[in-house]
């Protein structure tokens, strides 16, 4: 059985939360526009955000307004907070 990293499965888990519809996790695009194709909202993305960071314990004051702009997808979600937590386990 092919297991997710803990990062992508909790970005999964939460952009799905906060869609409308919902769309099932392992459904959607890593590569899709969030806002574009799944219609994420801004007060959404910083919802969806905020419990992303929660749940693989990065803080989100860790990320500036542009980061956050620049997270269009769920890869870019994935890539920029596995950065950070290689840069908090080496703290």
């Amino acid at each position: 059985m092919f297991m997710l990293d803990p990062i992508e499965e909790a970005a999964r888990r939460n952009l799905s939360l906060v869609l409308d519809p919902g769309i099932p996790p392992g459904e959607l695009d890593l590569d899709r526009h969030m806002a574009d194709e799944y219609g994420l909202t801004s007060l959404n993305k910083v919802l969806f955000l905020t419990s992303v960071c929660e749940d693989v314990g990065i803080p989100l004051s860790r990320f500036t307004e542009h980061d956050v702009a620049g997270m269009s997808t769920l890869r870019e979600v994935t890539m920029v907070l596995s950065h950070h937590a290689g840069s908090e386990a080496a703290r």
